[in-house]
């Protein structure tokens, strides 16, 4: 008996977007960002991608032929409750299944440290196997220390504080321990003040 397989859906590389999934070369990349800059005269286009490796989290900078094709992955997405993390891996539960899925602390990424338990987070599936962690673009986050606030010193001077998960961050002077502030999880770097001053729980 003949069994054919699925016929992989092939993308050129122009046609690349950030939030894809790619196969290259073996190995299975999630797209972070890509920019197509068209060519001069004869010479083709090119597309500078941003990828991420699964299988280890390794983030990967890559110039493409806008014209090489590539295979193409659906992403599923599903909403998991994040339960534990044991240091090599952060687990997490289908609240309707109840079933439990792992996913390397490494190739979640520095991101882990803000899991809470129970919260509500969308886990992307390729092939069957969770394989990354979609978290909001921004988050509150309370600051757990800082020094003191320094009024007198211009808008433009930032110092360090320490999150309560412990990650370090620059903020402007103003702020102050116990301050819940807004944080671009992309870039790592503070947006602004929480408007409530009370951090929304999940």
């Amino acid at each position: 008996m003949l069994v054919f397989e699925p016929e992989a859906h092939m993308v050129t590389a122009s046609q690349l977007r950030a939030g894809m999934a790619i196969r290259f070369e073996g190995n299975i990349y999630k797209v972070m960002a890509a920019d197509y800059h068209p060519g001069q005269g004869k010479m083709g286009g090119t597309t500078h991608a941003r990828l991420k490796n699964l299988a280890t989290g390794t983030l990967w900078e890559h110039s493409f032929r806008s014209d090489l094709k590539l295979e193409d992955l659906a992403v599923e997405k599903q909403p998991m409750d994040f339960l534990y993390s044991d240091g090599e891996a952060c687990y997490f539960m289908n609240p309707e299944t109840f079933e439990q899925v792992s996913i390397p602390a490494a190739v979640i990424g520095q991101q882990a440290s803000f899991l809470q338990p129970e919260m509500r987070v969308a886990v992307e599936f390729i092939e069957g196997r969770p394989v990354s962690v979609q978290f909001p673009d921004v988050i509150e986050v309370r600051i757990a220390e800082t020094a003191p606030p320094a009024h007198q010193q211009q808008d433009s001077t930032w110092k360090t504080a320490k999150l309560e998960n412990g990650v370090e961050i620059m903020v402007p002077q103003f702020l102050k321990t116990g301050d819940v502030i807004r944080l671009d999880l992309e870039t790592m770097k503070y947006m602004d003040r929480a408007k409530s001053g009370e951090k929304k729980r999940s």
